[in-house]
């Protein structure tokens, strides 16, 4: 029974030495300033887009112009959006965050939608009271976040899903569906 113990004991002591140096993490993708750039310039790529030598960073590099001007609103939707993410503003690249503005027509809507890649947080500013446009900002947890418009994507698939599918799905008459699909 001792050497048994004394067996095990060795057996765990050996384990917490060795498991004490052993460190196991994902890397963090967050830093100072990774300005995005899509060339190489003997830079480091991260999260999609190599990096600015930061000896090379300028003010314009963190700035996005015109995100408090409303912009025209001419669609069936009633809503124009505005997107400020990594692509367009290259010091948001590694933070992990990216913005948008929706302008509102009289009666538009921002449809049914989700974005894949983020957690989208949604601030309106101004009512749209049926007489006046609305604006409304929104927060997304993502450089990147992407979009999939939940109408486009079921009825304006390519190829076309089922409409009788679609027709069961949604309780819906098969030609109300086809109707649909036609729109998009």
């Amino acid at each position: 029974m001792a050497m048994k113990t004394i067996s095990f004991l060795s057996i765990i002591s050996l384990l917490a030495l060795t498991l004490s140096l052993v460190m196991a993490s994902d890397p963090s993708p967050l830093q100072d300033f990774c300005i995005g750039v899509n060339t190489p310039a003997n830079g480091v790529f991260v999260n999609g887009k190599f990096c600015k030598d930061p000896k090379l960073a300028t003010a314009d590099d963190f700035f996005f112009s015109g995100l408090h001007n409303a912009r025209a609103v001419n669609n069936a939707v009633g809503s124009n959006v505005t997107g400020v993410n990594v692509n367009n503003l290259p010091g948001l690249n590694t933070l992990g965050i990216s913005l948008v503005r929706i302008d509102y027509g009289v009666n538009g809507q921002n449809p049914p939608h989700t974005h894949p890649r983020a957690t989208e947080g949604l601030i309106h500013f101004q009512a749209n009271v049926g007489r006046s446009p609305a604006v409304a900002f929104a927060a997304l947890s993502s450089q990147n976040p992407g979009v999939v418009t939940i109408a486009n994507t079921v009825f304006g698939s390519n190829p076309p899903i089922n409409p009788n599918v679609l027709a069961r799905a949604f309780q819906l008459d098969p030609k109300v569906v086809i109707d649909l699909q036609n729109k998009f």
